[in-house]
């Protein structure tokens, strides 16, 4: 019997208020877009630590660091299209070279957000704020990695990024769940095949690899909710006990998760393949989040169908 599907917005949003209740300094800043973000509960509850900016994520982030130079915890929230899209130049700045302790959580990322199309789809986001020094990335799996991925972020002093999606999945974790930022988690094991993913899109993984193991392919699946920094050892133990890895993200191949693997890796003797999924330099289009999954070969069947053929043109 399947579980509800929430989304990780929806834990995210928990996760603010569980924070703001025991933190006076937790602040809220918004682009328009409260209900969205699910930041819409924390503005009700506590109006005077709310800032709505309006569409203006540039000015927002400004305002972010001036609150956390004042002390404050700001979590900025937007979509991934348009923070860090619109106002990268800004988090460079004001937040990362200054090394601020401000939050950036960005939800509707990837192809998963649907018929709001191209332009609402980032699939970049990733790779523009992994690039920057002091950064801290995250990409939570479901619902409860999220709520306690916020927990996590207001305890880190420094700049953090939460990406976070639109798209509802059962549940990956338990409340019990370790989450540990820089920390992986290992959700299946196996020695033919390493699945690093991160994201909604995990549970599209999930379901390719329990396919895999009923044709006798056994793989390993690795939760790497923290992009930056990465899990080393997860990496280099993925890389001398199993025959190859395979990243999935909903995200573009080029900058992304798959690159951050493939970097770790090259500096590793080694010849072991890294195979990255992903979106090859393209952009994306309307539809359901399942057709466009499935369009760009992300669903679990496609996962599922590229796993064979590269154990078989690899092994």
């Amino acid at each position: 019997m399947s579980e509800k599907k929430q989304s990780t917005r929806d834990g995210f949003g928990v996760g603010l208020l569980e924070i703001a209740a025991n933190n006076p300094n937790v602040v809220g800043l918004c682009a328009d877009l409260t209900e969205s973000t699910r930041m819409q509960a924390f503005a009700d509850k506590y109006p005077e630590r709310f800032f709505q900016v309006g569409v203006a994520e540039q000015n927002m982030i400004g305002v972010a660091a001036g609150l956390a130079l004042a002390g404050k915890i700001p979590f900025a929230a937007s979509y991934a299209a348009f923070q860090p899209a619109n106002s990268w130049g800004v988090i460079r700045t004001s937040v990362a070279y200054s090394n601020l302790n401000v939050k950036m959580v960005s939800s509707h990322a990837g192809l998963a957000t649907g018929p709001d199309g191209a332009t609402h789809q980032s699939l970049e986001d990733i790779a523009l704020m992994r690039v920057l020094p002091n950064m801290t990335v995250i990409v939570p799996a479901d619902f409860e990695e999220a709520r306690r991925a916020a927990h996590s972020a207001a305890k880190l002093v420094g700049p953090v990024y939460i990406q976070l999606s639109r798209y509802g999945t059962e549940p990956i974790t338990v409340e019990k769940s370790t989450f540990q930022i820089g920390r992986s988690t290992r959700l299946l094991d196996g020695i033919d095949v390493a699945f690093i993913s991160s994201g909604a899109i995990l549970s599209n993984v999930l379901a390719a690899a329990r396919k895999l193991a009923e044709i006798g392919i056994h793989a390993r699946v690795i939760n790497m909710s923290t992009i930056k920094p990465l899990d080393k050892t997860a990496i280099f133990e993925a890389l001398s006990q199993t025959k190859m890895i395979i990243t999935v993200e909903d995200q573009q191949v080029s900058g992304g998760l798959g690159s951050a693997v493939c970097e770790m890796a090259a500096g590793v003797a080694t010849d072991k393949i890294v195979h990255r999924i992903g979106i090859n330099d393209s952009f994306g289009e309307s539809g359901l989040p399942e057709e466009l999954l499935k369009k760009y070969h992300l669903d679990d069947d496609s996962i599922f169908t590229q796993t064979q053929e590269l154990l078989a043109k690899f092994s």
